[in-house]
């Protein structure tokens, strides 16, 4: 028998162990800067929520910073200066995963959707998402999502359409999964409370069951990252070096795989603390200020200040 330690590692991906603050640094450097698949675009700026409305302004300030290290971005809403987001990015050469939000106010998931067929008309969307964890908050039926997907299909039938989700909710509802072109799965071992070291072991099982669920159909992770700051979930444990390692590896795995993944997320946003506790103001992988969040934290704790 013969044994190659590195073949071992690759399963969890890089071996990080042995690497300093500082190699972690010059690494996620160099992995943000070889780019990737796609990014999460994070709109709301200081103060700001969803309902808000957000300006064309505001929107170009932050894809302006982006645009150098990401081939797509999904945007999560149609609505209240959200649908200027795609647009934009067409203009930058980006492409786009955009989605209707959907929940439990009827007038308002109308004009979501009116707007998702009217940016996909106007040639802004590259793959169309209706809704985003609809199932998983409880927001709507199944009947009442594959109506509203059904009538979105019907509108635009060349984009390629999907619905978001947890990974595991595709098993568990074959009509939604039947009625999607391409899967859209959430994809996040710190929820489960994946320690980092096994995290991209654990993800890769996420996707595969997605796999399995999809049946032959293309799977995109639409959503995973790490907080670097707030509170430990179980075995998961927010931190800048964690960060970091799960960016890297996740990035890695993308390429050598060719799997598609949205990271999540572009810019950390304060309003997200609330149901997701202390950590939802922390996936960024730029602060709510706008500035590389893991080059500024990690430098300052390297000189002690």
């Amino acid at each position: 028998m013969s044994v190659r330690a590195e073949k071992i590692m690759s399963l969890a991906g890089v071996n990080l162990s042995n690497k300093t603050t500082k190699g972690l640094l010059n690494l996620f450097k160099r992995t943000l800067e070889s780019g990737m698949h796609g990014l999460c675009f994070s709109p709301y700026e200081e103060g700001q929520e969803p309902g808000d409305q957000i300006t064309e302004a505001q929107i170009r300030k932050r894809m302006e910073i982006i645009k150098p290290y990401t081939k797509w971005i999904r945007s999560f809403s149609c609505t209240d200066g959200n649908e200027i987001i795609p647009r934009i990015a067409h203009e930058y050469g980006i492409k786009t995963l955009v989605g209707a939000w959907l929940g439990d106010d009827d007038d308002i998931n109308k004009r979501e959707i009116v707007g998702l067929i009217q940016l996909a008309n106007e040639g802004f969307v590259d793959i169309a998402a209706v809704g985003n964890e609809v199932m998983y908050r409880g927001d709507l039926t199944e009947d009442e999502l594959l109506e509203f997907m059904h009538q979105v299909k019907k509108a635009i039938p060349d984009v390629p359409m999907g619905y978001v989700d947890a990974y595991y909710e595709f098993a568990q509802r074959p009509r939604i999964t039947e009625a999607c072109d391409v899967i859209l799965a959430n994809c996040y071992p710190f929820w489960e409370g994946c320690p980092e070291e096994y995290s991209l072991i654990y993800m890769k099982e996420m996707f595969n069951k997605a796999v399995r669920a999809g049946n032959g159909k293309k799977v995109i992770i639409s959503e995973t990252g790490w907080p670097n700051v707030g509170t430990n979930y179980e075995g998961s444990h927010p931190s800048n070096d964690n960060a970091m390692k799960y960016f890297i590896n996740t990035q890695q795995w993308s390429k050598e795989e060719d799997i598609d993944i949205f990271y999540f997320s572009s810019f950390d946003e304060s309003w997200k603390v609330g149901d997701e506790g202390d950590v939802g103001a922390y996936w960024g992988l730029w602060d709510k200020n706008e500035k590389q969040k893991f080059v500024r934290s990690s430098l300052k704790s390297l000189i002690g200040f």
